[in-house]
Parts: C-alpha cells; sequence; structure tokens
C-alpha cells in the first residue's frame, strides 16, 4: 500500500511540475518531503491504510501552521485536500 501512495505522489508531483503554477509547485514540493517522512514513519508501523497516512499528514499540517506564513500554509493544506482526494 504504501508503494502505491509513492508511486500516486510521483505522478501527481510530476502533473503539478508540467501544468501548475508557482504556488501549486511550492506546496507540492513542501507535501512531498512530509509525505516521504510520513511514508517512512509508517513503514515502521501495522497500519498502512489511509486513515494511518491522514492522521500523520495532519501532524505535519500542524507543523506547517507553525512554520509557514497563512497564504502559504493554505496552499498546502489544499494541496494535501486536492491529493489526498487521488489516494481515497
Amino acid at each position: 500500500m504504501l508503494e502505491k501512495y509513492d508511486n500516486e505522489l510521483a505522478d501527481w508531483v510530476s502533473s503539478v511540475l508540467a501544468n501548475g503554477d508557482d504556488d501549486a509547485v511550492f506546496a507540492s514540493g513542501y507535501l512531498q518531503g512530509h509525505f516521504a517522512v510520513v511514508l517512512s514513519q509508517l513503514e515502521q508501523q501495522l497500519a498502512h491504510d489511509f486513515n494511518a497516512l491522514d492522521a500523520q499528514m495532519q501532524l505535519c499540517l500542524k507543523q506547517a501552521q507553525l512554520e509557514l506564513n497563512d497564504h502559504d500554509y493554505r496552499l498546502v493544506e489544499h494541496a494535501w485536500q486536492e491529493f489526498a482526494a487521488r489516494l481515497q
């Protein structure tokens, strides 16, 4: 399951890079880094389903809210919602 998520991310990021504006490229790149960390964490756990992935990503988004200005955070949050919809 984790490999499927990783492949979906690669496809999504490629699409954003080809078709997205600067904001979309920033948000997808930011998410890509956090997503890689989350997948690594999930490899150590037994739960590999979407709910486990989403829970870990929500923690990353909380951290992002502290790191990013409001505009950039909304971009990243929207990017996660868009990508998460592809995974469900």
